[in-house]
């Protein structure tokens, strides 16, 4: 995917040399709990992964900044590194656990992490690996990640859903495997450990004792060779993390590769531009609206885009083009949703399912029109038939976050609530139900409006503290570092990746069929 054309003088933002700085401060932390694991000749996470995946591969991590500016920081990536890498040949799910951070241990956003990864296998057929070195629940926060729907226990749910639907499992021990957390390896189809280093057991030697009396060393109790000559939990002894990354690599020579969809698919191009050429295109807040089409041709082969109703509806900019040979679909913002650019989104999505098309979403919108003449229009009919034809598709779409993503903007754009097969956003985007301004501004007029209902009185300065204070919070809850925290997203990526990253993702989507879609009532 290199450009025919060389690259302009265009300097690196200064947003995204930010988010670089921060992406890197994880691999940073942790020092002398780095330093004990490889004494004890174990690799580190991001070793593991690297002598995992094929040589010369991406690996795509996902929500490399969870839990950033939580729990003081002391759970960089949230403790778990999640992503999808080539395993001889055959793209796979990636779940490994960080055990230089808390032991690997799960807070809320290490099993949202973790349950995210399985749901992208489920939905693209991916096979999963599972690089087990955890330690179970942090008990301080049990709390908030056992007894919930989607909380611990929902990892083993999707285990065995997975295995229904013949979605290969493997797991390698390669560290402790404590509590719930055995049932990892006990329901794969494979399962690793590393004598004298990997340990599988209900309850460790400190609860045993505590429950029983009885007094058992932890290789007693659940180390490599009890597990793969005894207890028949596990299938294979490996010496080292090493030989256990090689028995994996061996193991998938035979798994069945996924019969990849073929349909509209041409040959890869390269696009017109250099990747940091994009980096004019990206939109800033509070200026005037750049035109997506030129954003949109530095992400697709030679530039060409085959527009869909180019005059109707013009603030949502609709077409077809190729993404490294993906023939696909793209939905773009221009502007604030209309009535008619509503519509032209509604229409254009049954097209790509009809067509059997996956689509790209490039989001940035601050919602859709409001005011008397927009309603008497019927803005909410007409934006309700956007977002049942997207909650309706079938055919696999990504998402984008190039901007702003405000209220019902989010959910016809392709936001969280409505699954996209991946959900990126840039280091300039915000997430939030509406502006900071206006959602100040609202806030103000209710004020005042209950002041006046209750025939008391609120001064000027108590407004503007208010005003203030509403601000700063919406400016901070609609960061894209707050939102990828929580894993409200994939993950933060340089924009100059976008294009690769699609790539990828569209070859990852092909390895499950289509379904047909079906729509219910649409308000006429």
């Amino acid at each position: 995917m290199t450009s025919k054309n060389k690259s302009s003088d265009i300097s690196t933002p200064d947003f995204v040399q930010e988010f670089k700085h921060k992406l890197n401060e994880p691999l940073h932390q942790n020092t002398k709990q780095k330093e004990r694991h490889t004494k004890r000749g174990k690799l580190l996470v991001h070793d593991r992964i690297n002598m995992l995946v094929d040589a010369q591969t991406p690996f795509i991590e996902l929500s490399a900044l969870a839990a950033y500016n939580q729990y003081k920081n002391s759970f960089p990536s949230a403790g778990i590194i999640t992503g999808i890498g080539v395993i001889q040949g055959r793209e796979s799910m990636i779940i490994a656990n960080d055990a230089t951070t808390k032991g690997g241990t799960y807070v809320k956003e290490t099993i949202k992490k973790h349950l995210r990864a399985q749901e992208i296998a489920e939905q693209n057929n991916l096979a999963c690996v599972y690089l087990v070195d955890s330690g179970g629940i942090f008990l301080p926060e049990q709390a908030n990640v056992f007894p919930d729907k989607d909380d611990f226990g929902r990892i083993f749910y999707n285990q065995a859903r997975l295995s229904a639907k013949g979605i290969p499992q493997i797991s390698i021990v390669m560290g402790s495997c404590t509590a719930g957390g055995a049932y990892i390896p006990a329901m794969s189809d494979e399962t690793i450990i590393v004598k004298n280093q990997g340990t599988i057991f209900l309850g460790g030697p400190p609860l045993v004792k505590a429950a029983t009396g009885e007094e058992v060393t932890a290789e007693e109790l659940g180390g490599g060779k009890l597990h793969t000559s005894e207890s028949g939990v596990a299938d294979h002894l490996a010496d080292d993390d090493h030989h256990a990354i090689e028995i994996c690599r061996t193991i998938f020579k035979s798994l069945p590769v996924p019969k990849k969809e073929t349909h509209v698919k041409e040959e890869a191009r390269p696009t017109l531009y250099a990747p940091h050429d994009i980096y004019k295109e990206i939109p800033v807040a509070g200026s005037h609206q750049k035109d997506v089409r030129g954003l949109i041709k530095h992400l697709t082969d030679q530039g060409e885009f085959n527009e869909f109703k180019p005059d109707y509806g013009a603030t949502l900019v609709t077409g077809f083009a190729c993404i490294n040979g993906f023939t696909v679909g793209i939905l773009a913002n221009n502007g604030i949703l209309f009535s008619e650019s509503a519509q032209k989104g509604a229409h254009f999505i049954q097209l790509c399912n009809n067509r059997k098309l996956p689509m790209v979403f490039l989001q940035n919108i601050t919602g859709f029109m409001v005011g008397k003449e927009y309603e008497k229009k019927g803005i909410a009919k007409d934006g309700a038939k956007m977002v049942n034809a997207l909650a309706n598709t079938k055919v696999p779409f990504f998402t984008i976050m190039i901007g702003g993503s405000y209220g019902a903007g989010n959910y016809a754009m392709g936001g969280r609530a409505f699954g996209p097969r991946l959900l990126f956003t840039w280091p300039n985007s915000s997430i939030s139900v509406m502006g900071p301004q206006q959602a100040a501004d609202v806030l103000s007029t209710v004020k005042k409006d209950q002041a006046k209902a209750t025939g008391s009185s609120i001064s000027d300065e108590e407004l503007q503290a208010m005003r203030k204070q509403t601000i700063e919070e919406f400016e901070k809850e609609a960061s894209p570092y707050y939102a990828t925290s929580r894993i409200w997203d994939d993950g933060i990526i340089d924009p100059a990746d976008t294009r690769t990253i699609l790539s990828l993702a569209l070859s990852v989507a092909q390895n499950k069929s289509n379904e047909s879609s079906s729509y219910g009532i649409f308000r006429m």
